[in-house]
């Protein structure tokens, strides 16, 4: 019973948590003078959030093309394999521009 009561007590006693969800779909961009943002738009936004992916840690083209794999091989992911150039040249860009952006300030 004190278990109970104590449980009870605990769980009472923890603020609620706010969550804000985004309004709207917020699309991936085109890069300009770069790589179309549309096989990402229709492979990654159906489960990742442009926040999500612009905020990934830098890597290697190598390393984005195993991210691809396994978003397809773990996760059973939809990712056409024919839009896998398409989209790891548009992570690619995305972080060397990210890194000029950064680089600069």
């Amino acid at each position: 019973m004190m278990r109970a009561i104590a449980l009870f007590v605990l769980l009472g006693a923890a603020a609620p948590v706010r969550i804000d969800l985004p309004d709207a779909f917020v699309p991936f961009v085109d890069i300009p003078g770069g790589p179309a943002a549309d096989a990402v738009n229709a492979n990654c936004l159906g489960c990742h959030s442009a926040e999500m992916v612009l905020t990934q840690p830098r890597l290697s083209p190598i390393a984005w093309q195993g991210e691809i794999d396994k978003m397809r091989a773990a996760y059973k992911a939809p990712v056409d394999p024919g839009d896998d150039a398409a989209i790891l040249a548009w992570l690619v860009a995305m972080q060397a521009r990210d890194n000029r952006t950064d680089s600069g300030g």
